[in-house]
């Protein structure tokens, strides 16, 4: 999809937001990663409440996608899979973050008089 050049700038804003981000149960993810510098896969899923499966194919999309590193471990011989976002993962959020931040500032208010 392209917007037209005539287009509010709020609107090319939103259509240049990643979209790999905006999904709302990436964006879970990736908004937690983001706080730690690493974190288990149980812990990813308790916190979104995503299904082992779901949070599986969220994670492959964001790996795919360079945002994200999976490192698996035995710990106690136990596996454990430890998730931590990349360089460039983290500034993709970064630059999202910015872009949802300048689309709200331009965002015009509602006009009441109508």
């Amino acid at each position: 999809m392209t917007t037209p050049d005539s287009a509010p700038e709020f609107v090319r804003i939103l259509e240049a937001i990643d979209k790999l981000i905006h999904e709302p149960g990436r964006l879970m993810i990736v908004a937690l990663l983001y706080i730690v510098e690493s974190a288990d896969f149980v812990f990813i899923m308790r916190q979104t409440g995503m299904t082992k499966g779901n949070l599986s194919a969220h994670l492959s999309k964001l790996e795919a996608g360079g945002y994200l590193s999976v490192n698996k471990q035995f710990i106690h011989k136990i596996p454990r899979t430890f998730l931590s976002l990349t360089p460039a993962g983290r500034q993709a959020f970064e630059s999202y973050q910015q872009k949802i931040q300048q689309f709200w500032r331009d965002m015009p208010a509602r006009d009441e008089s109508h």
